[in-house]
C-alpha cells in the first residue's frame, strides 16, 4: 500500500483514500489527476480487495484507457484485467453484446462510422422525396446526433418538433433508424442510448450490472452528455461508489452536447459527495500557469479554485504579430530553428489553431522549407477510399446485413450493375421482406435483365465463399483473401503511382490485422471491426515522431508539448465570430483558450496577423480579447524583433558548398533572407530555411 500512496501529493493521496460514497474531484490542468484515478483503483484493488469485474473506469479516448491500464498494472506489479475498463463507447458495447436481443438486434451488429451514417440519411431523404439541396443532410444528421445524446428518440422528436425544420428532420429520423435497424447497424449516438433503453424498459439488466459495479469511475466528467449522465447515475443508484473527476474549467465540446452543468451541479446529485479539488499543477511554468488563469478568470460560470505550482517561472508567454499568414508559418519556423539550437526537437512542438481551415497556409510554409510535420485530425488511414472499400467488404461478409456496405461494393469492381438495377434489387428485397443474403440467393425471382442477375448472382457466390473463409481464418489471413478474392487488389493496381499506394494502403491493414491478434488472442473478425469503429484521430497520435504537430485547440485536448504556438489570436477567429452574440458561447471560446495555454510546459507563443486570406477573402481583425487578458508583466512582445529574425542565423552565400543532414552534399545557388535554394547531389534542387536547417559549410 505504501507504494501506491507514497508518489502522492496531499491532496492525492485524499482522493485515493476516499473510497466510499460519491466523490468529485475536481482537477486542475497539469494536475495529475490521471495519477490519482489510477492510484486510486490500485488501492481498491490491492487494500480493499475489490475484484476488477467490480470497477467499471470510463474515460472519452482509447489513448486515455490504454494508458489508465497501464498505468494499473506497474502499479499492481501484474496482468490484473479490467474488462469495464475504457471509454463510454467500449463499455456500452460490452454490455450491448450481451443485452441488444432484447431490443430486437443481433448480437452480431455493426457499428456505423460517420460517412456511413451520412449516406443513410442521404439514402433515406432520397426514399421520402426530401431536397438535399433544401435540407443540408449533415445538418439533418447533426440534429438526429444531438437529440439523441439529449436521449430523445423520434418519436419523442416529433411530439417536440417545432418548424418545418424539425418537421423534416422528424420524418427522416424515422427512417434513418428504421434503415440502420435492417443493416442490424447502430451509430455511434445509438451505443449509449441504446444501452440506456435497455436499462430504462428491462429493470432487471440495470440490477444485474448495478450489482456488478461496486465502484464508478469517471473521467473528463465535464465532457458528458445528457445520455451519458444518466449512463453513470442509473448505474451508481445502488451502491453509489461513484468517483468523477474533471474540471468545469476545460469544458469545450458543448457543440457536441456535452453539457458542464453535469460537474458544477453534481452536488445536487449527491447532496454528501465528499468534494477534493487538485491544484498543484506539474506541467506548466508559473508564468504560463499565471497567464491563463487571467483568461479563465474572467468567466463567471466557473467553480473556485487557483492552479499553483513549483516548477520555475520560466520564460515570459511570447507574443508576435505577423502581418498576414504567410509571415505566421515564416515566424514560427525561424523560432523552431533557434529552439532546435536549444535543444528542442521537432516533436517537443505543437501549432494549436480554432479552426481546420488556418492549418493550409502553416502547411505551405513548412512544406516549402521540407520540415516534416503531422496533422492530428486530417484524412484518417481508415477513411481512405481503398481502406473503405475493403472494410465495406469485411463488414458485409461479417453481417450479411449491411446495406450500406454492400451498396458502395455491389460494383466495385464493376460488375455492370447501376443504379437503376440497385433500385429494382432492393425494393424486391424489401417487398418480399428478404434478408440481403436471402435476396441475393433469390435474384432470379427479380425481373432483372439477366446480365444484371448474373452480376448480383456472382457477387453473392464470393460472398459466400468467404463467409465460409471467415470462419476458418485468423482475421490477418482473412483479410488478405478478401483482397484478392474481391477484385481490390487488381482493380487498384493500375502501374500508378497512386494505385501502387493504394494497394500498399490495403496489405497495410493486413500489418493491423496481424498486431491485433497478436494483441488479441481468441478475438475475430467482429471484434476487429469494432476495435477500428471506435478509434479516434486523437488514439493516432505519438509524441515520438520526429515531426512537428499540428491539430486544433480541441483536438489538444488531454495533451501537453514543451512548446506550444496558438496562432490565429484575431477577433472573430478565436474567439469564434459565432461567440460573438452568446455569452455562453463566449464563455466556452474563453475555456477553450485556457485549455489550449495549458498545453504549453516550456513557452508558449501567441500569435495574430494583422491581416489574413481565410474563406477566399480578406480580413483584418483586431487581436483577439484573450490576449488583453494575459497581464502585460507576464509577456514579451517580439513584433518588435521582426528584424532580427529576418537575419540569417550563419554566413551562408551563393557559391557555397554545404552537406545537409538528409539531403547530404550541395551546392547553394541562391539566398533570399532567411530562404536559401541548394542544389544538392542526390536530391535536385530544394529550398531550406537558412535558420531552421540542420546544413554545414564545407570548406
Amino acid at each position: 500500500m505504501s507504494d501506491i500512496l507514497s508518489s502522492l501529493n496531499s491532496a492525492q493521496k485524499e482522493a485515493v483514500l476516499a473510497t466510499k460514497g460519491p466523490v468529485l474531484i475536481l482537477a486542475g490542468a497539469g494536475s495529475g489527476k490521471t495519477k490519482a484515478l489510477t492510484h486510486r483503483i490500485a488501492y481498491l484493488v490491492e487494500h480493499e480487495k475489490v475484484s476488477p469485474f467490480n470497477i467499471l473506469a470510463v474515460t472519452f479516448t482509447n489513448k486515455a484507457a490504454k494508458e489508465m491500464k497501464i498505468r494499473i498494472q506497474k502499479l499492481l506489479g501484474s496482468t490484473y484485467d479490467f474488462p469495464f475498463s475504457g471509454t463510454f463507447h467500449s463499455v456500452c458495447v460490452k454490455i450491448l453484446r450481451k443485452e441488444i436481443e432484447l431490443l430486437g438486434y443481433n448480437q452480431r451488429f455493426l457499428i456505423s462510422d460517420g460517412s456511413d451514417q451520412l449516406q443513410v440519411i442521404k439514402e433515406s431523404m432520397k426514399y421520402l422525396n426530401i431536397d438535399p439541396k433544401q435540407f443540408n443532410p449533415r445538418a439533418v444528421l447533426g440534429a438526429i446526433s444531438s437529440a439523441k445524446s439529449e436521449m430523445v428518440g423520434a418519436a419523442e422528436y416529433a411530439n417536440l418538433a417545432v418548424g418545418h425544420f424539425q418537421e423534416i428532420v422528424t420524418k427522416i429520423y424515422y427512417e434513418y433508424d428504421k434503415r440502420l435497424k435492417e443493416s442490424n447497424a447502430l451509430d455511434f449516438d445509438d451505443l449509449l442510448l441504446k444501452t440506456v433503453e435497455i436499462f430504462n424498459k428491462f429493470p432487471e439488466v440495470l440490477e444485474k450490472y448495478q450489482n456488478q459495479f461496486h465502484y464508478i469511475l469517471v473521467d473528463e466528467y465535464q465532457d458528458t452528455n445528457h445520455v451519458q449522465y444518466l449512463f453513470c447515475k442509473k448505474l451508481s443508484a445502488k451502491h453509489k461508489n461513484i468517483c468523477v473527476v474533471g474540471d468545469d474549467w476545460q469544458s469545450i465540446y458543448s457543440w457536441r452536447g456535452a453539457n458542464y452543468r453535469n460537474i458544477l451541479d453534481f452536488h445536487k446529485d449527491y447532496p454528501d459527495a465528499k468534494i477534493i479539488k487538485l491544484e498543484q499543477n506539474y506541467r506548466s511554468t508559473k508564468n504560463i500557469l499565471e497567464a491563463a488563469h487571467n483568461v479563465i478568470a474572467k468567466n463567471i460560470e466557473r467553480t473556485d479554485k487557483k492552479l499553483w505550482t513549483d516548477n520555475e517561472s520560466g520564460l515570459p508567454v511570447i507574443l508576435y504579430e505577423a502581418f498576414n499568414e504567410k509571415e505566421e508559418g515564416q515566424f514560427i519556423i525561424a523560432e523552431a530553428g533557434r529552439l532546435e539550437k536549444q535543444g528542442y526537437g521537432l516533436s517537443d512542438i505543437a501549432i494549436l489553431y480554432r479552426t481546420n481551415a488556418q492549418s493550409r497556409s502553416l502547411e505551405e510554409e513548412l512544406l516549402k522549407f521540407n520540415i516534416p510535420y503531422k496533422i492530428i485530425g486530417g484524412v484518417r488511414f481508415y477513411e481512405r477510399r481503398e481502406i473503405k472499400d475493403l472494410l465495406s467488404y469485411l463488414k458485409f461478409i461479417y453481417s450479411g446485413t449491411d446495406w450500406v456496405s454492400f451498396k458502395r461494393i455491389i460494383n466495385l469492381p464493376a460488375r455492370g450493375i447501376g443504379a437503376k438495377s440497385l433500385e429494382v434489387f432492393e425494393n424486391f428485397a424489401r417487398n418480399n421482406n428478404l434478408s440481403l443474403m436471402d435476396a441475393l440467393s433469390r435474384v432470379e425471382d427479380t425481373n432483372l435483365q439477366d446480365k444484371m442477375k448474373k452480376g448480383f448472382s456472382e457477387f453473392g457466390n464470393m460472398a459466400k465463399q468467404l463467409v465460409s473463409l471467415s470462419n476458418v481464418l485468423g482475421v490477418a489471413d482473412f483479410i488478405e483473401k478478401v483482397i484478392i478474392k474481391s477484385g481490390l487488389k487488381s482493380y487498384y493496381d493500375d502501374g500508378s503511382v497512386e494505385g501502387d499506394s493504394r494497394v500498399e494502403n490495403l496489405e497495410e491493414l493486413i500489418s493491423v490485422a496481424r498486431e491485433f491478434e497478436e494483441a488479441s488472442s481468441g478475438l475475430g473478425l467482429g471484434e476487429f471491426l469494432e476495435q477500428i469503429s471506435l478509434l479516434s484521430d486523437i488514439d493516432n497520435y505519438s509524441d515520438e515522431s520526429k515531426s512537428i504537430t499540428l491539430m486544433t485547440m480541441h483536438s489538444a485536448k488531454g495533451l501537453e508539448f514543451p512548446v506550444v504556438f496558438m496562432v490565429g489570436l484575431e477577433e472573430g477567429i478565436f474567439p469564434h465570430s459565432r461567440s460573438s452574440f452568446s455569452e455562453e458561447e463566449m464563455e466556452e471560446e474563453r475555456r477553450l483558450c485556457y485549455v489550449a495555454m495549458t498545453r504549453a510546459r516550456k513557452r508558449l507563443y501567441l500569435v495574430y496577423a494583422s491581416n489574413r486570406m481565410l474563406y477566399g477573402g480578406i480580413s483584418s481583425n483586431p487581436p483577439s480579447r484573450f490576449i488583453n487578458d494575459v497581464p502585460s508583466h507576464l509577456m514579451t512582445d517580439f513584433t518588435t524583433r521582426t528584424v532580427e529574425l529576418k537575419e540569417p542565423s550563419f554566413d551562408i552565400k551563393a557559391g557555397d558548398k554545404i552537406r545537409h543532414a538528409k539531403f547530404g552534399t550541395g551546392l547553394v545557388v541562391g539566398v533570399n533572407g532567411e530562404e536559401i535554394d541548394v542544389l544538392f547531389d542526390s536530391f535536385g534542387l530544394k529550398r531550406l530555411s537558412s535558420v531552421f536547417a540542420p546544413v554545414e559549410k564545407i570548406n
